[in-house]
């Protein structure tokens, strides 16, 4: 049998998933580190907190893999103790107790006082906006609100988030001063659902509200507005949006279909000619701005006349950002009851041929941006090049400006006015100006 080790406790906290589940882990570690725990993230430690994803298959594939490769760890004698929190352990929780038993306990994503209790350190209710970012030291997300209320059929997350909860502006606020003395430049706002912020609180849509106390915070040079929901926008923003440089022209807004029939079936309360007024609504509001959305391919019914709408608007819109996914079927959501009738090879073919259009417009849009000035943050410095992005794209998923190390210095973090030289489908190649 092996003998506990008397080395002293690290705990290595493993963020799997969205956003929302690195602010969650940055929060966590910030508790524990308040209570003077050694504390890692994605490093070597012998207590190993794993935030998992439960969103769709494959998230929840890796989140089951990640726990079994630390159980075997453990199995090993390299690790002491694995606990599991964030969405996963909230949907399954009996099921994974009974299928992995080895882990040492399991948390939902309500229970980060009694996950610090097993991990020996107390919740402190005083610790507002304090985090260990784990993002570059430039920008850092802020979560706005939790849960959703949403009825959208193919979406698993208020059976793992609940119901939406703004967080109160005046908190928003010191947390982005907290963030801003630590260097952050970009506050990147999430939340399940942007355009319902306020609604709890204050009965009100209240996000630019929240945009004005926040462009005051000294120190911030970009704000930018990941998943909006469309249903109930509040234009209020845009006019922020075209009076505050610091609110970036960017919206991330995600339409999933555009076929009216699916779109009632996913039950999100708007039709092809609604979302296309209010797209056009946002063009004549900011004309340069940059919207980024998300689609779902091979839902339940999806005929080859849905697809091929969809497909044809995509060549209209001429989206700046587009990802697309193909449907997931999960358990206990609305569509669950529907037939999953649509063949994996033909979803994949769908998204596939989607993301090929969107590479193609991408091109285009990036042609006209050579010989333009641009203002980009360095993000880091890769190979012969430092990364940097314009106020239109955001970390991990858009496009990058890549700059030649060899002819100039950036330091990581600030700020710096570009030429485009040259451009490919998804990069941007920039000199200093």
């Amino acid at each position: 049998m092996r003998t506990k080790s008397l080395k002293k406790n690290k705990i290595n906290v493993v963020t799997l998933g969205c956003s929302k589940n690195v602010y969650d882990s940055e929060v966590l570690m910030g508790q524990l580190k308040a209570n003077n725990k050694d504390v890692v993230h994605e490093e070597e430690g012998n207590i190993v907190v794993i935030n998992t994803c439960g969103f769709i298959n494959n998230a929840k594939e890796e989140s089951v893999n990640t726990i079994l490769e630390y159980l075997q760890k453990k199995e090993e004698g390299d690790v002491d103790k694995v606990f599991v929190t964030g969405c996963l352990s909230e949907r399954y929780k009996p099921d994974l107790e009974k299928e992995i038993p080895d882990v040492d306990q399991y948390f939902g994503t309500t229970e980060l006082p009694t996950l610090l209790k097993a991990l020996g350190a107390d919740y402190k209710h005083e610790l507002i906006g304090e985090r260990l970012t784990t993002t570059p030291k430039n920008y850092a997300y802020l979560k706005i609100a939790e849960g959703c209320d949403r009825p959208c059929s193919f979406c698993a997350i208020p059976l793992m988030r609940g119901k939406h909860k703004s967080t109160p502006i005046e908190e928003i606020v010191i947390e982005a001063e907290k963030l801003a003395a630590n260097g952050v430049k970009e506050l990147i706002l999430i939340a399940q659902d942007l355009t319902y912020y306020g609604l709890d609180l204050y009965k009100k849509r209240n996000l630019a509200e929240l945009l004005e106390a926040l462009v005051k915070v000294d120190g911030i040079d970009w704000i930018r507005l990941h998943y909006a929901f469309p249903t109930g926008f509040p234009m209020d923003v845009l006019d922020v949006m075209n009076r505050e440089p610091k609110v970036c022209n960017y919206l991330d807004i995600p339409l999933q279909h555009i076929s009216d029939s699916i779109l009632k079936s996913m039950r999100r309360g708007t039709t092809q000619e609604k979302t296309t007024k209010l797209l056009k609504e946002f063009r004549a509001k900011v004309p340069n701005m940059t919207i980024r959305t998300t689609l779902i391919v091979g839902y339940p019914g999806e005929t080859e006349e849905d697809y091929q709408k969809l497909k044809n608007w995509v060549i209209d819109m001429r989206f700046e950002r587009l990802g697309c996914f193909t449907y997931s079927h999960e358990e206990n959501t609305h569509a669950f009851n529907l037939e999953d009738d649509v063949p994996q090879e033909v979803k994949q073919e769908r998204a596939n041929e989607i993301m090929e259009i969107q590479s193609q417009i991408s091109w285009e849009l990036n042609q006209e941006k050579i010989g333009q000035e641009f203002k980009v943050v360095i993000d880091r410095k890769e190979g012969d090049y430092f990364v940097g992005r314009t106020e239109y794209d955001s970390p991990d998923v858009d496009n990058e400006v890549l700059i030649d190390a060899t002819k100039t210095y950036l330091k990581t973090g600030e700020f710096a006015t570009v030429k485009i030289t040259d451009a490919a489908d998804f990069d941007l190649y920039a000199e200093v100006v």
